[in-house]
């Protein structure tokens, strides 16, 4: 098994159960600021996001079966982890089109949050919890809207479970895979002097993406959501972790 503070020898393959270390990490003991995602990373949902798509393509004219749903649920598919009014953008092109398709995903998104199709990964509520105990600041994010993001945070008891909570909206517009959101809740917490005392966690490229962009020191991919470990490891993931639940140990917190 590959140690979190050793980079395996070229051509090896790592372990799919131990994090891929790259080369020239900073300890991971010295981090004190932790952005983690929600979807897919600390939240399952089992696929919901293309169900609620499915609502917002049809609200505006794509039938389910068709070429076109066919074509922009791989583009859905593809931008996991980006903020949704974005994918909406390039999907729909016209603002007006956007926000409407927008205004109807998280709607439904939210009817089946509200359905109690959503659950905590296993292990993320005690991978905060222990990560917050040993010091580390925690903050969760999504590219999710505010209204989204708390029908979540309400559905599984999690309102006071951390500090701080970003959305696109809270970082000036600009989610994922700008570094946005990283840096917005490195100026509101004030939990660190340094960028490279950030660690950030996702699912997504995306999230590997902004986190990288930030200039954290640890940018983890978990293989619980979205994407697979090639592609997190091509957007720049230093680590790549079974779930959330083995950060805590990544940090050095046992």
């Amino acid at each position: 098994m590959t140690h979190p503070d050793s980079t395996p020898e070229p051509g090896s393959t790592p372990d799919p159960g131990s994090p891929s270390v790259a080369a020239g990490t900073p300890d991971p003991r010295h981090i004190q600021l932790v952005v983690l995602d929600m979807a897919g990373t600390t939240v399952a949902d089992g696929g919901l996001v293309e169900q609620a798509f499915d609502v917002a393509a049809r609200r505006l004219g794509v039938e389910p079966g068709s070429p076109d749903h066919a074509e922009k649920l791989a583009y859905v598919r593809a931008t996991m982890g980006e903020s949704k009014i974005s994918v909406f953008r390039h999907l729909f092109g016209d603002e007006a089109a956007a926000q409407r398709a927008n205004t109807a995903f998280e709607a439904a998104y939210g009817e089946l949050v509200d359905g109690g199709r959503i659950a905590p990964v296993p292990g993320a509520r005690e991978a905060i919890e222990a990560l917050r105990a040993a010091g580390r600041t925690v903050v969760l994010s999504t590219g999710f809207a505010r209204v989204t993001q708390d029908a979540i945070l309400g559905a599984l008891g999690w309102q006071d479970l951390v500090p701080l909570t970003l959305c696109p909206a809270d970082a000036g517009g600009r989610g994922r895979p700008y570094p946005d959101m990283v840096l917005t809740a490195l100026l509101r917490t004030r939990a660190t002097d340094s960028v490279q005392r950030i660690a950030v966690a996702g699912d997504t490229s995306y999230d590997m993406l902004s986190g990288r962009r930030a200039g954290a020191s640890v940018v983890a991919g978990v293989l619980t959501g979205a994407h697979d470990r090639g592609q997190l490891v091509s957007a720049g993931a230093t680590h790549v972790l079974g779930s959330v639940a083995e950060l805590p140990a990544l940090l050095g917190v046992v």
